[in-house]
């Protein structure tokens, strides 16, 4: 009974963190009107790097020499995929792209096995991703910057699994998140800055960048923490392989995105892939950002 109390507990976590973080997608994407894609991620990140300073502590244990290259690749990709994402979720559906983006996390799964049987994934996840490619001859059809730029931060992604990895065998995960976070918010917040100048300072932006920042950030990267101490890896897995359909969820309850059928049926194929990739040996991917 014990048991099967922390087990539900660590699913409602990684279900929570889904919510919030999309939850947070959809607030960002509200923002952009008033400070665009550049100014909302460098809110995000300033705000999230702050949070996860006083949260994880890092000065406790600080990488050492060649350490830090690793931390800084890391940042630049984290960094990356917050402002490619940013910059995708403004032209095309929030559930698409997560659908998308998901492409860089299930490239690492199955590349890293050898199996025949994941030939099968990727077939699902190939023909997922080719349903959601902007029909060329179509007025209104998908915007092909915003596919580019979701399928740009997927790539970032797969950059930040791997050297999280790596930077993880020096450091805790919250230690390793809050450096990256720090290296991803000093390249990105000048950007921003410059873009968007006093703006990004307003009375009526900050509170609702902290909010992003609250939970796209802190609350899930927490959340997750607690549920991977108290279910398996593989579990874990599976239950994020459902973000890009809270996802559009998200945008239709949110954001008003309404998806077409076959929109729908490509998110699907991209969430069978990536949970028939959550069995592919030694998998160890951290799925949230």
């Amino acid at each position: 009974m014990q048991i099967n109390r922390i087990l539900v507990t660590a699913i409602v976590c990684v279900l929570l963190a889904m919510v919030t973080i999309q939850s947070g997608a959809s607030i960002a994407k509200q923002l952009f009107p008033l400070v665009g894609p550049e100014g909302t991620t460098a809110l995000r990140l300033g705000f999230a790097a702050v949070l996860l300073w006083v949260i994880f502590r890092p000065w406790r244990k600080l990488p050492q020499g060649r350490d830090w290259r690793s931390i800084i690749v890391y940042g630049l990709c984290l960094g990356g995929m917050n402002i490619l994402f940013y910059l995708s979720i403004e032209r095309i559906p929030l559930g698409i792209a997560v659908a998308l983006e998901f492409t860089g996390p299930l490239a690492v799964a199955l590349f890293s096995s050898k199996r025949k049987s994941d030939l099968f994934w990727v077939a699902c996840a190939s023909i997922g991703i080719f349903l959601l490619m902007p029909n060329l001859f179509k007025a209104h059809g998908l915007d092909i910057g915003g596919v580019l730029m979701a399928l740009g931060a997927g790539a970032c992604w797969a950059g930040y699994i791997l050297f999280g990895t790596r930077t993880d065998k020096q450091a805790s995960g919250g230690i390793t998140v809050a450096l990256g976070m720090t290296v991803a918010a000093i390249v990105i917040v000048p950007i921003g800055a410059v873009s968007q100048g006093l703006a990004l300072i307003s009375w009526e932006v900050l509170p609702l960048g902290l909010l992003v920042a609250v939970l796209s950030s802190a609350v899930p990267y927490s959340l997750e923490m607690v549920a991977l101490r108290n279910m398996p890896t593989q579990t874990f897995s599976i239950f994020m392989s459902l973000e890009p359909a809270i996802a559009a969820l998200a945008g239709l309850a949110i954001l008003s995105e309404h998806l077409t059928l076959l929109q729908w049926a490509a998110i699907v194929l991209i969430i069978i892939a990536s949970i028939g990739s959550s069995f592919t040996p030694k998998k160890a991917i951290d799925m949230g950002v």
